[in-house]
């Protein structure tokens, strides 16, 4: 759909409205059995906003973006101030561990906020998990297993995580030592400081699913940290990979500020007051749930 990459201006009036609701329908019976259907299981937001402000300003900050967007029809960006973040309560800072990303295609992730974190979800759904298509430029931190990388790119109209290539290779030998060699074949892409992970090893099948940091290269091989002496045997195949696996512990997790992608939902009415003020009483505005169709 249409979009304004522009923020509605945050100077509303005290008394601004929001409402999470989720896409439901109960049935009840007659004898009085209640059988819910979820929908979506998105949280999805409303807004109730007034404002009260001088004429001009009002037209160039407020009637112009409703303008710009053709009324209800172009989407654009507006801030929640009781919810923001990453961080399970809305308005503390973000953190790169917050939440597990979705997986779009490989080596891009969504950005996402899963909701009520410190408690347990719901035993066949989870937690709800809104995706977040509007993050704020320069606020987003990623992790992987834990640990903050840099590198990828971050794609501020979609939300989406674009990490570098993966340098990948199949795996020809494993030495069983202190610091396992693993051979990669000669023009390898893997430098020292590259981190690694393991997978669909046989014979040395402890190696799986570990990640670690080149230590050392060499023309058809490469170092890791990893003790593999009391690993069993390598014996055939297997992947070494700088892209995560996606299983168990080798995730993408990730954290940011991010805006609420919206559209007006009512007609823009405006009252005149005296000393040139105009009043906007009551302005909805309803969250757009996928701007990318």
């Amino acid at each position: 759909m249409a979009f304004l990459e522009e923020r509605l201006p945050v100077c509303v009036r005290l008394g601004a409205l929001y409402e999470d609701s989720y896409f439901t329908e109960v049935v009840m019976t007659a004898g009085g059995g209640r059988y819910p259907s979820l929908k979506n299981g998105k949280p999805y937001r409303t807004f109730d906003v007034g404002f009260l402000k001088p004429k001009t300003e009002l037209a160039l900050e407020v009637a112009g973006l409703y303008h710009r967007a053709f009324g209800q029809f172009a989407g654009f960006r507006v801030k929640c101030w009781d919810d923001f973040t990453t961080a399970n309560d809305g308005v503390s800072a973000y953190s790169a561990q917050d939440c597990r990303l979705d997986i779009v295609s490989s080596g891009v992730y969504q950005l996402v906020k899963e909701y009520g974190r410190d408690k347990p979800g719901l035993p066949d759904l989870g937690r709800p998990r809104r995706l977040l298509f509007k993050p704020v430029t320069g606020k987003v931190a990623i992790a992987l297993r834990g640990s903050v990388i840099t590198g990828y790119t971050v794609d501020v109209t979609t939300g989406r995580i674009t990490l570098p290539a993966n340098k990948s290779r199949a795996i020809t030998s494993i030495s069983q030592s202190a610091q396992a060699v693993i051979g990669v074949g000669a023009g390898h892409p893997y430098l020292v400081g590259d981190s690694v992970a393991f997978k669909d090893v046989l014979g040395m099948t402890q190696i799986n699913g570990l990640r670690a940091t080149v230590s050392a290269i060499g023309a058809s091989t490469i170092t890791v940290p990893i003790n593999s002496t009391g690993f069993s045997a390598y014996t055939s195949v297997g992947t070494v990979q700088t892209h995560p696996l996606d299983t168990g512990l080798d995730i993408i997790t990730g954290g940011c500020e991010f805006d609420i992608p919206c559209a007006f939902d009512a007609a823009f009415s405006v009252t005149g007051l005296e000393n040139g003020f105009r009043e906007v009483g009551s302005q909805r505005l309803v969250e757009i749930l996928n701007p990318l169709d």
